[in-house]
């Protein structure tokens, strides 16, 4: 089983959140015991963005046991699609960043699974794809 990992539950562990920190990193505990943890290279260009610490971020997310997969054409040609159709949905209103349209597409296609704290939100863009949110 692949589980895919969203942003924010990477960011949450590694900023030591306080409000989602613990349950991330319990969610991601779990995950990793049932199987193999997976995540996009536009998750990992985020979090370097925001840890620009490269090597203790890697030793942070190498002890979770996660590693890196590219986004696949496929992948990234459905997310393309969806955003553009938020935008034209939601005009100007672009709250959404394509990162998540990259990493809900990259989980439909790519993993069994995503691992996230965003539930409603990928329900709504990516029919079927399974949703497991941290407790």
């Amino acid at each position: 089983m692949k589980i895919a990992v969203d942003t924010s539950i990477l960011l949450d562990v590694l900023g030591a959140d306080r409000e989602f920190g613990a349950r991330s990193r319990d969610a991601l505990r779990n995950a990793y015991r049932s199987g193999a943890l997976l995540a996009c290279d536009i998750v990992w260009a985020e979090v370097r963005a925001s840890f620009p610490d490269d090597e203790g971020c890697a030793d942070a997310l190498g002890v979770l046991g996660i590693r890196f997969d590219p986004i696949g054409l496929e992948a990234a040609t459905l997310a393309g699609r969806l955003w553009k159709e938020h935008c034209r949905r939601k005009g100007a209103n672009r709250r959404r960043v394509m990162a998540d349209f990259l990493i809900g597409a990259h989980a439909q296609v790519q993993a069994d699974t995503l691992l996230t704290r965003d539930r409603g939100f990928y329900r709504a863009y990516f029919a079927g794809l399974r949703v497991t949110e941290a407790p």
